[in-house]
């Protein structure tokens, strides 16, 4: 499969760009030069390769996972306007 002239004009269609003759030349090769790359890829053999997700493993980024004191409730619920029920009570905006 290769990339033609008329491929780029199309695409560059689609997106609502304009280019240049010399610009179309410049895209058509980089393009062709990619998709050959590409094909260099399909030959390498990876049948003992193990499937990963990333360039490298990951065991566990997270941290573990500690209970802490948290804030009072009361407390907080001073800086509330109006409260009930351990809850910031707001006005009703639905019907």
């Amino acid at each position: 499969m290769s990339v033609t002239v008329r491929d780029v004009e199309y695409v560059a269609k689609l997106a609502r760009l304009e280019f240049t003759e010399e610009q179309k030349q410049k895209f058509t090769e980089d393009l062709n030069g990619i998709l050959n790359y590409v094909e260099m890829l399909k030959e390498v053999d990876t049948d003992d390769v193990e499937i990963s997700i990333g360039a490298y493993r990951v065991e566990n980024a997270l941290r573990e996972d500690v209970v802490k004191d948290s804030f009072n409730r009361d407390s907080l619920l001073k800086n509330a306007p109006d409260s009930q029920d351990g809850f910031v009570k707001v006005p009703k905006v639905i019907e």
